[in-house]
């Protein structure tokens, strides 16, 4: 019981940072395209200023937990998946860092070279994610050790790429949407024009990935199983029109808001599709990790569960503090903070 619990909530930390950080990833992608000038771009970094830092923090959480809980497929996944991971890791840090050294110098070619750094950290990792959770949902050479017997490139294979093009249109359409609802003028013009020109887009990737799970993968067991998991893939569906209705009708919240629910039960579908594997392996069924084959103790997912019904709270009421105070439409030079 305890071991389905954390890998529903593992689950849900990984939906939850996708739902979060997916939009800042998607401005960031989109800025070459979507900024005209200096007032535009550092719109779009105000845009995800505030919250950037805090969006991450369900990273951590996500990691944490597949550490503390699941500590065997830790191991494997961290090493197997090491030269990603490690991109991974590094994108984020040099997006991390354009946000606080961008304005520290004025000079041109000093904010061209921010600007490039934040525009390639947030589109490797959206990619990057994709193609590791692809590669998670279709399984991995693991041996009868646990060991991962490919390396980068066999991540890079039709539905791993599949999986990184998908992410990577999936946070752009989610990005958009963030900015036509703190942006003004122009800028806000071209995110509505981005985000109805990415919405057919989104459809069709989602279309031809969920194709590719049905036909290559295992997903779909547990749904066909039972039934009524399918619920998932029907709100999947629902926030996914939803966003795109609401955007028609300029209501740029419901239509962010449409796009959180479809981002968050992708996710959950592709976790409740393993379970009850974490890691799977292709080799052979047997070899595969499980919540119960990669557990932590139960006394050890207590003691987690104790401290998690404490803190995530906590951070639920800060991150809610944060969003209402600084969600609003960014109007002047003078609220243009980075």
């Amino acid at each position: 019981m305890l071991e389905t619990i954390w890998f529903l909530l593992w689950g849900v930390l990984w939906a939850g940072y996708f739902v979060l950080d997916g939009f800042d990833l998607g401005m960031g992608t989109l800025m070459p395209f979507l900024a005209k000038d200096e007032f535009d771009k550092r719109t779009i970094y105000n845009a995800g200023g505030p919250f950037w830092d805090g969006n991450e923090v369900w990273l951590i959480a996500a990691g944490g937990v597949t550490f503390a809980a699941f500590p065997l497929a830790y191991a494997t996944m961290f090493s197997g998946l090491y030269s990603a991971l490690m991109l991974l890791l590094f994108a984020l840090i040099i997006r991390g860092v354009s946000y606080e050294f961008r304005s520290k110098v004025e000079s041109v070619a000093w904010r061209s070279l921010w600007d490039a750094c934040h525009t390639v950290g947030s589109f490797l990792p959206a990619l990057l994610l994709g193609v590791a959770f692809a590669n998670l949902f279709h399984g991995l050479p693991l041996d009868e050790q646990h060991v991962n017997q490919s390396g980068l490139i066999y991540l890079l294979n039709p539905y791993g790429l599949l999986g990184g093009v998908f992410f990577v249109a999936m946070f752009a359409l989610h990005g958009a949407l963030w900015l036509a609802i703190r942006a003004t003028g122009d800028i806000q013009a071209r995110a509505i024009s981005a985000a109805v020109k990415l919405w057919p887009a989104v459809l069709v990737l989602v279309l031809a990935f969920l194709a590719y799970s049905f036909v290559h993968t295992q997903l779909f067991g547990n749904y066909l199983q039972n039934p009524h998991l399918f619920l998932i893939l029907v709100a999947a569906v629902a926030g996914l029109l939803a966003s795109r209705l609401y955007l028609s009708a300029g209501k740029f919240w419901k239509a962010w808001a449409g796009s959180a629910v479809f981002i968050a039960c992708v996710a959950l579908f592709g976790v409740v599709g393993l379970f009850p594997a974490i890691l799977i392996s292709t080799l052979n069924p047997a070899w595969s990790l499980t919540i119960q084959n990669a557990s932590s103790s139960p006394l050890t997912l207590k003691i987690m569960l104790g401290v998690a019904l404490v803190f995530v709270p906590i951070v639920i009421a800060y991150q809610f503090w944060v969003y209402k105070n600084f969600s609003g439409p960014i109007e002047s030079e003078k609220e243009l903070e980075y």
